[in-house]
């Protein structure tokens, strides 16, 4: 890419105008413009494909949608799962390494094909075999950046735990500190990250041998905020640091988890499925991820944050009777340094890497 290996040598006609077909001079392989993208060999106009994407991110459910553009549900259902193939790719080429000093935990419950699980835990969670009934969106957001960092949708417990702290772990670099709600699993996954082995020595005396002991690393930093409500309302709010107090207390870092509790509200806001009150709910596991995967990629490259936003210092001219634009709309992409600009949402869409492989030989 970026070599002056590709030209086109021919055009041919679509739904939404003439498409190209380039040559790579190099492996002599000939392909079309919008290969790898969400856009190829579809028999829809563009427009229209992005529409049906859009609505999907505005709380619009998936029969309004089939009912606006005159589709089937299989059909927005393919083009969703090639959307979320694509914010994977993104999510995969941009978040990793990433400088951050401290990430914030929770989980949101919602419901997946019907609103009780036949067979259920005695709290009432739906059991870890189980792929219906009440299940979690995990989250965690980095709040320096707004950004969010991973996701995963699963059952409130420890097996999905897990999975979001590896996730975590693969995108940022060190160990930042960690800070949640009361789930009592959050500790112990993160042992399972971030670790040390403690050995001892045979001593030489009769007896078994005493065995390595896993222990919390050095560094790592977890404080939980506990929430007691009284009919849904917020009585009292307590702290409580779990481990790593003597690094907290030298970095000087505040126990919150206010930037993520809104993180929550504006998935609430703009999932349909997360509606609360609301008949509009998924019906596979599968579906739900593909969504929060496709709506991850969105929230970090694509939608602007007015909290994010700097004031220009100097005016760019304009023509007389035009308003003079004050702030500078950025994402999280551009307040962690990932991009410099707001992201279309076509170019969400068709946006192409290099394979990371190729990338670290050539760094």
């Amino acid at each position: 890419m970026q070599c002056g290996n590709v030209s086109a040598i021919a055009t041919y006609l679509t739904h939404s105008g003439k498409r190209r077909i380039v040559r790579c001079h190099t492996c002599e392989t000939r392909l079309s413009e919008t290969r790898e993208t969400v856009f190829f060999d579809l028999r829809t106009a563009e427009d229209n494909v992005m529409m049906a994407l859009k609505m999907l991110l505005v709380r619009v459910d998936l029969t309004g949608i089939c009912f606006v553009l005159g589709v089937t549900e299989q059909t927005v259902l393919v083009w969703r799962k090639r959307a979320a193939e694509k914010a994977a790719e993104i999510n995969r080429h941009l978040l990793r390494t990433l400088p951050v000093t401290q990430g914030q935990l929770d989980e949101m419950w919602h419901c997946i094909e019907r609103k009780h699980a036949h067979q259920c835990a005695p709290d009432g969670e739906s059991l870890p075999q189980s792929a219906d009934g009440r299940q979690g969106i995990w989250i965690s957001s980095a709040p320096e950046f707004r950004l969010m960092l991973a996701a995963f949708v699963g059952p409130r417990t420890y097996d999905s735990a897990v999975p979001l702290i590896h996730m975590t772990a693969a995108v940022v670099s060190g160990i930042p500190c960690f800070f949640s709600d009361g789930f009592s699993c959050s500790v112990a996954a993160l042992v399972v990250v971030y670790h040390q082995i403690t050995e001892f020595a045979r001593t030489g005396k009769r007896g078994r041998p005493r065995k390595p002991v896993v222990e919390p690393h050095p560094d790592l930093v977890y404080a939980q905020v506990g929430k007691q409500k009284s009919h849904g309302r917020l009585q009292t709010l307590t702290q409580r640091v779990q481990c790593g107090a003597t690094r907290l207390a030298q970095l000087g870092l505040a126990i919150s988890t206010s930037l993520i509790e809104r993180l929550n509200l504006t998935l609430r806001h703009t999932l349909a499925p997360l509606v609360r009150k609301s008949g509009s709910f998924c019906k596979d596991r599968a579906q739900m991820r593909r969504r929060v995967v496709f709506f991850h990629a969105f929230y970090n490259f694509a939608r602007p944050q007015q909290s994010l936003r700097v004031e220009l210092s100097e005016r760019e001219p304009v023509q007389s009777g035009l308003i003079h634009p004050r702030w500078q709309q950025r994402t999280p992409g551009m307040a962690a340094g990932l991009t410099d600009h707001v992201w279309t949402f076509r170019e969400l869409l068709t946006a192409k890497f290099e394979p990371i492989l190729n990338q670290s030989i050539s760094g």
